[in-house]
């Protein structure tokens, strides 16, 4: 059992960047998938960024090439944001799952998640 608490939410200028961070108390996620998920305006849950134990990464399409998540050891992930656009407006939460072989990117599949923070990006 991990408990997640996010920070590094802001406003920001179209175009500019920001750095979320997901400090994990609990257990360690060395064997953890390791998400972040985001809830636009008004708009439904959409997968931004997922990580396997071993690094291996995958984005959604519209985030792809300006976001990257990140581990720097078993207690933090990150998601770094640049080139930062309006309709990555929301509230982005992390979250994290034990790892039995595969992770899905669904908010269904993991099981511990933080309370979120946001994210507005103006124009």
């Amino acid at each position: 059992q991990v408990h997640l608490a996010e920070s590094g939410g802001g406003s920001v200028q179209d175009g500019g960047s920001l750095r979320l961070s997901c400090a994990v108390t609990g257990d360690t996620i060395n064997n953890y998938c390791m998400a972040w998920f985001r809830y636009p305006p008004g708009g439904q849950r959409e997968g931004v960024a997922q990580m396997y134990p071993d690094g291996r990464a995958s984005y959604a399409n519209s985030v792809k090439g300006r976001f990257t998540i990140s581990r720097d050891n078993a207690k933090s992930f990150y998601l770094q944001m640049d080139s930062l656009k309006s309709e990555d407006s929301g509230s982005y939460y992390c979250a994290a799952t034990p790892h039995r072989g595969v992770c899905y990117f669904t908010g269904e599949w993991y099981k511990n998640r933080g309370q979120g923070t946001q994210v507005t990006v103006s124009t």
